[in-house]
Formats: C-alpha cells, sequence, structure tokens
C-alpha cells in the first residue's frame, strides 16, 4: 500500500459575474415638492420675522435701516407701550372668552346635529343637510344690516352674549356640512353592536362616535379659533364702546390713533398672534388627520 496522503483538491470557483450596481434615480418630483414647500414657508414666515424686527427696534432704527436690518438694540419698552396704549390685557381677554365659549359649544352643536343628520335616518334629511350646506355659503356681509336690527330689539347690542350668537349662527353650518362626512364614515357594524350592548343613541354619540371624531373635531378647532379670534365685520357692527372690543377692533383703534409708532404696532400685532400660535400648535398633529376626515364615505 502506498503511504502517500494525496492532498484535497482545490475546489475550482467559477468567476464571479459582474453585478450591475442599481443607480437610485433621484425622485424629482418630491425634489420639487420639498422646494415649492420651503419656498411657500419662507413667504408666510418673513412677514412675521419683519413684523418681530420691528417691535423691537427704535423708531430711529426704523426711519434709518432696511425693514430685514437686525436691530442695533433691542426696544423691549414697545411691548409696554402696546399693552398700555392699545388695552391689549381688556381687549384680548374679551377675545379669548368669547373664543373659548363660542368654539367649543358650537362644535358641541354642530356635532350633535351632523350625527343626527348622518347616523339617524329619517324622512328628508338630505333636504335639511342642504339647507345647512347653503347656510355655510351665505356671506356676512349680506347679513349685517338685519342682524343689527335683531340685535337692538333684543338688546344684545354692544354685549359679548350678542357676539356669540352670530358667531354661532354663521359657524355652525359649516361644521356641520364639514363633519356629516366623517360620521357617515364610521362603519354601521360599531353601531349595531353598540345597540345590541344596549347602548343608547346618546352614548353611542358621546363615547363612541365623538372620540372617533377627534381629528375631524380638532381640525375645526382651529379653523374656527382663528376665524373666530380675527373676525372684524360682525364686531365692528355690534360692538360700539372700547370696553367690549376685541383684536382686530383694537388693532384698528390702534393704527389709527398711533400708527406712526410702528414699533408700538408691530409688537401689539406680534402679542396679538400668540394665542393663536399657540392653539395651532397645540392641535396641529390632528390638523391634517382632520382635514381629510369623512373624505372615505360621503
Amino acid at each position: 500500500m502506498s503511504g502517500a496522503i494525496t492532498a484535497p483538491r482545490a475546489r475550482l470557483r467559477a468567476p464571479a459575474e459582474d453585478v450591475p450596481v442599481r443607480r437610485v434615480r433621484r425622485d424629482w418630483v418630491g425634489v420639487g415638492l420639498w422646494v415649492a414647500l420651503a419656498v411657500s414657508a419662507l413667504f408666510w414666515a418673513l412677514p412675521f420675522v419683519f413684523m418681530a424686527l420691528t417691535s423691537l427696534k427704535s423708531r430711529a432704527d426704523i426711519n434709518s435701516s432696511p425693514t430685514w436690518a437686525l436691530p442695533s438694540s433691542l426696544e423691549w419698552g414697545n411691548f409696554t407701550s402696546a399693552i398700555e396704549t392699545g388695552d391689549l390685557w381688556v381687549t384680548g381677554s374679551n377675545s379669548l372668552l368669547i373664543s373659548l365659549v363660542k368654539v367649543p359649544l358650537g362644535l358641541l352643536l354642530a356635532a350633535a346635529a351632523a350625527f343626527a343628520l348622518a347616523r339617524l335616518r329619517f324622512r328628508w334629511h338630505k333636504v335639511v343637510l342642504c339647507v345647512f350646506a347653503v347656510g355655510s355659503m351665505v356671506p356676512i356681509q349680506v347679513g349685517l344690516g338685519p342682524l343689527f336690527n335683531t340685535m337692538l330689539t333684543l338688546d344684545l347690542l354692544n354685549s359679548r352674549a350678542g357676539l356669540v350668537l352670530p358667531y354661532l349662527a354663521f359657524g355652525i353650518p359649516y361644521q356641520i356640512f364639514m363633519l356629516y362626512g366623517f360620521f357617515r364614515a364610521i362603519p354601521d357594524e360599531l353601531e349595531e353592536s353598540a345597540r345590541v350592548d344596549g347602548a343608547s343613541t346618546f352614548r353611542i354619540f358621546w363615547q363612541i362616535c365623538l372620540p372617533l371624531a377627534k381629528p375631524a373635531l380638532a381640525a375645526l378647532f382651529i379653523l374656527d379659533f382663528v376665524a373666530t379670534w380675527n373676525e372684524y365685520a360682525i364686531a365692528t357692527t355690534l360692538l360700539t364702546s372700547q370696553g367690549n372690543w376685541t383684536i382686530p377692533l383694537a388693532v384698528q383703534g390702534f393704527s389709527t390713533q398711533h400708527g406712526t409708532d410702528y414699533g408700538a404696532l408691530n409688537a401689539f400685532i406680534f402679542m396679538s398672534a400668540v394665542p393663536v400660535l399657540i392653539v395651532y400648535l397645540m392641535f396641529q398633529r390632528y390638523f391634517v388627520q382632520g382635514a381629510f376626515a369623512g373624505a372615505v364615505k360621503g
């Protein structure tokens, strides 16, 4: 026997083929959308930035430097002057009280009416919905004359209660029309299973449908709060005394009497916009989701 040990044969490997490298295609549509978003955000932010810069400038800086220039020294006294001259605490409290009463109350009434139209099937419910839809399209300016006479007859002229009622009347139809589609999109099986368990109609609305409508309610809350805070036409028609003025009337009065004091004027406008920004930041995560709520099923 031969004692030679044969070495194992080396395995022959086939030459590796060149693997084609995939080139990642750049999503030019996405890039264009991001560029458009950045440009839009810049255009929206520039007035706010210029307003903030002007509110911190002295009169000498405002007259001698461009709008986009930084202030040579921070003039915090403009904010103090704006608060005292424009009576910001009184007018801001009036606007805040009216908004915090009108907006939640209007959303609750609109949600109840939209739920009744969407989930409680009765005759002519679509006709009623069309009436609300037409009501949401009526311009406020058309009803200012009759509204003034009505509030004068009811002795509600120049009062905050007399301002809340027209705000509800003009705001609820639009909210009903928007919430109707959301409540219609809720599956019928959810309501049927709740009724099998003995739930009443009010309990279905309060504990099932209303929590599901949170994104839509949050989006409407932001829109309604901003609209109520900035409303001018009805307020200037119904409010006559300065003690009941809201923020838009105070801004107009400030600009009329102290229009040349641009630093204090911009400080007043800047502070009046802060509550709106706070509300938006609190509910912004629901805003996009709620904006498309009810779009699946009409």
